[in-house]
């Protein structure tokens, strides 16, 4: 049970530590300066806050695949192949967002050629266009992701049903708005804030919940209890 407590703690640790390095890195360090008409210029002069921006949504994603990590010896006995295809879906998440984060620095590349404005411009936008399906598809990822994780949370009862349920909502939410950008991207950005605040407010929540109250202790026994009966 020690173990379970500290897993938790870990767990909830990163998820604190994921949700601030998203915020941090990518709005308000990378997408601030992209989503200007002049991004090129405002990135050459901002160079070391497009790297760190980088940086901090690479250890992002190292997170999730920490989360995952963390988890599976714990949903493995009750869930194996679902715990299992969870462990994937964050690995697969985890290299989409490299790849989403290779524009950023190619652009800032760019940004420091300043023979041809018009060449810079079409890469550019090339550049920004591959982030964005980039995006598309680690939404998609993280979603199913999501849905795996808390389908398992709430069979498990490892925590309260209402956080699982909440998480189930948000990641449809973040599903359904993912699938809307591919057919009308600007209703997809539009409408991204909404449907993705109550899966941001959800990771916030468990992961203090987590670090303060931690697994349901009769949930987190069940396992170890039919262990050691088979064991008998």
């Amino acid at each position: 049970m020690k173990t379970y407590r500290k897993t938790a703690t870990l767990v909830g640790s990163a998820y604190l530590f994921s949700n601030i390095t998203f915020i941090l890195g990518t709005i308000v360090m990378v997408e601030s300066i992209l989503g200007s008409p002049d991004y090129l210029n405002l990135m050459s002069a901002s160079r070391a806050q497009v790297v760190l921006g980088v940086l901090l949504s690479f250890a992002n994603g190292l997170a999730y695949v920490g989360i995952a990590v963390l988890l599976f010896p714990i949903l493995k006995p009750r869930f194996e192949s679902l715990a299992l295809a969870y462990v994937g879906f964050r690995v697969v998440e985890f290299i989409t967002q490299i790849l989403a984060d290779v524009s950023p620095l190619a652009l800032l590349t760019l940004a420091g050629d300043t023979g041809k404005v018009g060449a810079m411009q079409e890469l550019g936008t090339l550049l920004l266009a591959e982030r964005f399906w980039a995006f598309q598809m680690l939404n998609l990822i993280f979603s199913l992701s999501a849905l795996l994780l808390y389908v398992m949370l709430l069979r498990s009862r490892l925590i309260p049903g209402f956080i699982s349920i909440w998480g189930l909502i948000a990641a449809v939410l973040v599903l359904f708005n993912t699938v809307l950008g591919w057919f009308n991207p600007g209703l997809g950005e539009t409408l991204g804030m909404v449907t993705g605040l109550p899966m941001l407010l959800n990771e916030i929540f468990l992961g203090i919940w987590l670090i303060v109250r931690g697994f349901n202790p009769s949930a987190a026994a069940i396992e170890p209890t039919r262990q050691l009966a088979l064991e008998a």
